[in-house]
Protein backbone atom coordinates (compact mmCIF):
# COMPACT_ATOMS: atom_id res chain seq x y z
CA UNK A 1 0.00 0.00 0.00
CA UNK A 2 1.63 3.24 -1.15
CA UNK A 3 2.67 5.69 1.55
CA UNK A 4 2.89 3.27 4.47
CA UNK A 5 6.20 3.20 6.33
CA UNK A 6 8.05 1.70 9.27
CA UNK A 7 7.73 4.24 12.08
CA UNK A 8 9.33 2.55 15.11
CA UNK A 9 11.54 -0.44 15.92
CA UNK A 10 11.46 -1.47 19.58
CA UNK A 11 13.29 -4.25 21.40
CA UNK A 12 13.26 -5.44 25.01
CA UNK A 13 16.64 -7.02 25.87
CA UNK A 14 15.40 -8.32 29.24
CA UNK A 15 11.76 -9.42 29.26
CA UNK A 16 9.55 -6.95 31.17
CA UNK A 17 12.60 -4.92 32.23
CA UNK A 18 12.73 -2.05 29.80
CA UNK A 19 12.13 -1.03 26.20
CA UNK A 20 14.63 0.43 23.74
CA UNK A 21 13.96 2.08 20.39
CA UNK A 22 16.50 1.48 17.61
CA UNK A 23 16.86 2.81 14.08
CA UNK A 24 17.50 -0.45 12.22
CA UNK A 25 17.49 -4.21 12.66
CA UNK A 26 18.68 -7.20 10.64
CA UNK A 27 15.80 -9.65 10.26
CA UNK A 28 16.48 -13.34 9.65
CA UNK A 29 14.05 -15.86 8.20
CA UNK A 30 12.25 -17.74 10.95
CA UNK A 31 13.81 -15.70 13.77
CA UNK A 32 12.45 -13.06 16.17
CA UNK A 33 13.67 -9.46 16.30
CA UNK A 34 17.38 -9.50 17.20
CA UNK A 35 18.15 -8.87 20.89
CA UNK A 36 14.48 -8.89 21.85
CA UNK A 37 13.74 -10.75 25.10
CA UNK A 38 17.02 -12.62 25.04
CA UNK A 39 16.91 -12.66 28.82
CA UNK A 40 14.24 -12.83 31.49
CA UNK A 41 14.15 -12.82 35.27
CA UNK A 42 12.89 -16.12 36.62
CA UNK A 43 10.96 -16.15 39.89
CA UNK A 44 11.19 -18.60 42.78
CA UNK A 45 8.13 -20.36 41.31
CA UNK A 46 9.77 -21.01 37.92
CA UNK A 47 9.46 -24.58 36.71
CA UNK A 48 13.18 -24.98 35.98
CA UNK A 49 16.33 -24.80 38.09
CA UNK A 50 18.79 -23.12 35.74
CA UNK A 51 18.45 -21.98 32.13
CA UNK A 52 15.38 -23.34 30.31
CA UNK A 53 16.10 -25.68 27.41
CA UNK A 54 13.62 -23.88 25.15
CA UNK A 55 10.52 -21.73 25.31
CA UNK A 56 8.62 -21.65 28.62
CA UNK A 57 5.41 -19.77 29.57
CA UNK A 58 5.59 -16.21 30.86
CA UNK A 59 4.22 -17.20 34.28
CA UNK A 60 7.75 -18.37 35.14
CA UNK A 61 9.08 -14.82 35.00
CA UNK A 62 8.83 -11.35 36.42
CA UNK A 63 6.34 -9.64 34.09
CA UNK A 64 4.31 -6.49 33.63
CA UNK A 65 0.95 -8.24 33.89
CA UNK A 66 1.79 -9.06 37.53
CA UNK A 67 3.26 -5.65 38.37
CA UNK A 68 2.42 -2.74 36.12
CA UNK A 69 5.12 -0.46 37.52
CA UNK A 70 7.65 -2.49 35.53
CA UNK A 71 6.20 -0.79 32.45
CA UNK A 72 8.15 2.38 33.32
CA UNK A 73 11.59 0.77 32.97
CA UNK A 74 13.62 2.08 30.04
CA UNK A 75 16.60 0.22 28.63
CA UNK A 76 19.74 1.01 26.71
CA UNK A 77 21.59 -2.07 25.46
CA UNK A 78 24.78 -2.31 23.42
CA UNK A 79 24.75 -5.62 21.56
CA UNK A 80 28.47 -5.37 20.79
CA UNK A 81 29.55 -5.22 24.44
CA UNK A 82 26.52 -6.48 26.37
CA UNK A 83 26.39 -3.21 28.32
CA UNK A 84 22.93 -2.61 29.79
CA UNK A 85 21.56 0.52 31.43
CA UNK A 86 18.10 0.71 33.00
CA UNK A 87 16.16 3.64 34.44
CA UNK A 88 12.91 3.85 36.40
CA UNK A 89 11.34 6.89 38.10
CA UNK A 90 11.37 5.12 41.48
CA UNK A 91 14.87 3.60 41.31
CA UNK A 92 18.45 4.83 40.84
CA UNK A 93 19.89 4.03 37.40
CA UNK A 94 21.27 0.55 36.88
CA UNK A 95 24.32 -0.27 34.77
CA UNK A 96 26.00 -3.60 34.12
CA UNK A 97 27.09 -6.06 31.47
CA UNK A 98 24.87 -8.97 30.46
CA UNK A 99 24.81 -11.71 31.54
CA UNK A 100 27.35 -11.19 34.36
CA UNK A 101 25.24 -8.42 35.93
CA UNK A 102 22.35 -10.83 36.54
CA UNK A 103 22.51 -10.95 40.37
CA UNK A 104 22.83 -7.16 40.62
CA UNK A 105 19.96 -6.71 38.17
CA UNK A 106 17.72 -8.99 40.24
CA UNK A 107 18.55 -6.95 43.35
CA UNK A 108 17.82 -3.69 41.51
CA UNK A 109 14.45 -4.95 40.33
CA UNK A 110 13.35 -6.47 43.64
CA UNK A 111 11.87 -3.28 45.19
CA UNK A 112 9.59 -2.87 42.14
CA UNK A 113 8.14 -6.38 42.53
CA UNK A 114 5.18 -7.05 44.89
CA UNK A 115 6.02 -8.87 48.10
CA UNK A 116 3.03 -11.20 47.72
CA UNK A 117 4.37 -12.65 44.46
CA UNK A 118 7.08 -15.30 44.07
CA UNK A 119 10.33 -13.39 44.44
CA UNK A 120 12.73 -12.66 41.56
CA UNK A 121 15.39 -15.37 41.55
CA UNK A 122 17.81 -15.16 38.63
CA UNK A 123 18.49 -13.74 35.19
CA UNK A 124 18.16 -16.55 32.64
CA UNK A 125 18.47 -17.15 28.90
CA UNK A 126 17.37 -20.09 26.78
CA UNK A 127 20.01 -22.76 26.21
CA UNK A 128 19.10 -22.82 22.52
CA UNK A 129 19.56 -19.06 22.14
CA UNK A 130 15.89 -18.39 21.38
CA UNK A 131 13.77 -15.53 22.66
CA UNK A 132 11.74 -15.65 25.89
CA UNK A 133 8.63 -14.17 24.30
CA UNK A 134 5.03 -14.65 25.44
CA UNK A 135 4.35 -17.16 22.66
CA UNK A 136 6.35 -20.22 21.58
CA UNK A 137 6.71 -19.22 17.92
CA UNK A 138 9.73 -17.14 16.78
CA UNK A 139 7.42 -14.26 16.01
CA UNK A 140 7.71 -10.50 15.74
CA UNK A 141 4.96 -8.21 17.05
CA UNK A 142 3.68 -5.74 14.45
CA UNK A 143 1.41 -2.86 15.44
CA UNK A 144 -0.43 -0.07 13.64
CA UNK A 145 -0.26 3.58 14.69
CA UNK A 146 -3.72 4.24 13.22
CA UNK A 147 -5.17 1.52 15.45
CA UNK A 148 -3.44 3.15 18.43
CA UNK A 149 -5.00 6.48 17.49
CA UNK A 150 -8.42 4.82 17.27
CA UNK A 151 -8.02 3.30 20.72
CA UNK A 152 -6.73 6.58 22.15
CA UNK A 153 -9.77 8.35 20.72
CA UNK A 154 -12.05 5.80 22.33
CA UNK A 155 -10.34 6.34 25.68
CA UNK A 156 -10.11 10.12 25.38
CA UNK A 157 -6.38 10.21 26.17
CA UNK A 158 -3.09 9.94 24.29
CA UNK A 159 -1.48 6.49 24.42
CA UNK A 160 2.23 5.71 24.26
CA UNK A 161 3.36 2.99 21.89
CA UNK A 162 5.28 1.48 24.81
CA UNK A 163 2.11 0.32 26.56
CA UNK A 164 1.98 -2.55 24.08
CA UNK A 165 5.57 -3.82 24.02
CA UNK A 166 5.51 -4.32 20.26
CA UNK A 167 8.47 -4.57 17.90
CA UNK A 168 7.55 -2.90 14.60
CA UNK A 169 5.11 0.01 14.37
CA UNK A 170 3.62 0.87 10.98
CA UNK A 171 2.32 4.27 9.88
CA UNK A 172 0.07 5.10 6.95
CA UNK A 173 -2.30 2.10 7.10
CA UNK A 174 -6.02 2.25 7.94
CA UNK A 175 -6.90 1.39 11.53
CA UNK A 176 -7.27 -2.33 12.24
CA UNK A 177 -6.32 -3.37 8.69
CA UNK A 178 -3.66 -5.61 10.24
CA UNK A 179 -6.41 -7.98 11.41
CA UNK A 180 -7.56 -8.47 7.82
CA UNK A 181 -4.15 -9.76 6.71
CA UNK A 182 -3.88 -12.95 8.75
CA UNK A 183 -2.15 -15.52 6.53
CA UNK A 184 -0.89 -12.84 4.12
CA UNK A 185 2.54 -11.25 3.78
CA UNK A 186 3.79 -7.71 4.07
CA UNK A 187 7.06 -6.26 2.82
CA UNK A 188 9.09 -3.90 5.00
CA UNK A 189 12.05 -2.65 3.05
CA UNK A 190 13.84 -5.78 1.75
CA UNK A 191 12.22 -8.12 4.29
CA UNK A 192 8.97 -10.03 4.13
CA UNK A 193 6.82 -11.18 7.03
CA UNK A 194 3.73 -13.41 7.15
CA UNK A 195 0.98 -12.28 9.52
CA UNK A 196 0.13 -15.21 11.80
CA UNK A 197 -2.44 -14.20 14.42
CA UNK A 198 -3.80 -11.40 16.57
CA UNK A 199 -2.23 -10.48 19.89
CA UNK A 200 -4.62 -10.69 22.84
CA UNK A 201 -3.69 -8.14 25.48
CA UNK A 202 -3.31 -8.18 29.27
CA UNK A 203 -3.69 -5.67 32.10
CA UNK A 204 -0.10 -4.42 31.71
CA UNK A 205 -1.33 -2.19 28.88
CA UNK A 206 -3.42 -0.19 31.36
CA UNK A 207 -0.26 1.30 32.92
CA UNK A 208 1.44 4.51 31.81
CA UNK A 209 5.01 3.69 30.67
CA UNK A 210 6.18 7.09 31.91
CA UNK A 211 5.24 6.42 35.55
CA UNK A 212 4.12 2.79 35.76
CA UNK A 213 0.85 3.92 37.37
CA UNK A 214 -2.59 2.76 36.14
CA UNK A 215 -3.86 5.23 33.54
CA UNK A 216 -6.94 4.16 31.59
CA UNK A 217 -8.54 0.76 31.08
CA UNK A 218 -7.30 -0.32 27.66
CA UNK A 219 -8.97 -3.73 27.84
CA UNK A 220 -12.39 -2.27 28.65
CA UNK A 221 -12.01 0.22 25.79
CA UNK A 222 -11.15 -2.56 23.33
CA UNK A 223 -14.09 -4.64 24.56
CA UNK A 224 -16.62 -1.82 24.42
CA UNK A 225 -15.38 -0.39 21.14
CA UNK A 226 -14.59 -3.49 19.10
CA UNK A 227 -15.74 -6.53 21.07
CA UNK A 228 -12.30 -8.04 21.71
CA UNK A 229 -9.05 -7.52 23.64
CA UNK A 230 -6.73 -7.77 20.65
CA UNK A 231 -4.14 -5.21 19.62
CA UNK A 232 -1.44 -5.89 17.04
CA UNK A 233 -0.47 -9.08 15.24
CA UNK A 234 2.32 -11.63 15.36
CA UNK A 235 4.33 -12.28 12.20
CA UNK A 236 7.00 -14.68 10.97
CA UNK A 237 9.96 -13.45 8.93
CA UNK A 238 9.79 -15.28 5.58
CA UNK A 239 12.58 -13.31 3.89
CA UNK A 240 15.34 -11.64 5.84
CA UNK A 241 17.01 -8.31 5.32
CA UNK A 242 18.05 -5.19 7.17
CA UNK A 243 15.14 -2.89 7.90
CA UNK A 244 15.36 0.74 8.98
CA UNK A 245 13.07 3.53 10.09
CA UNK A 246 11.02 5.03 7.24
CA UNK A 247 11.38 1.92 5.08
CA UNK A 248 8.34 1.54 2.81
CA UNK A 249 5.68 -0.96 3.84
CA UNK A 250 3.72 -2.87 1.21
CA UNK A 251 0.67 -5.04 1.86
CA UNK A 252 1.07 -8.06 -0.41
CA UNK A 253 -1.79 -10.08 -1.96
Amino acid sequence: MSGARLAHIVRHPVKSAGFQTVTRAALTEGRPLPFDRLYAIATEAAGFDAAPDGWVPKMNFVRGAAEGHLQAIRATFDEATGALRLTHPARPPFAGTLPACGPALVDWLRPLWPANRPAPRALVARRDGGALTDVPGPWIAILNLASLDALAGRMGRPLSIHRFRGNLWLDGLPAWTEFDRIGHEIAIGPARLRIEQRITRCVATAHDPETGAPAGDTLAALESGWGHRDFGVYATVTRGGEIALDDPVEILP
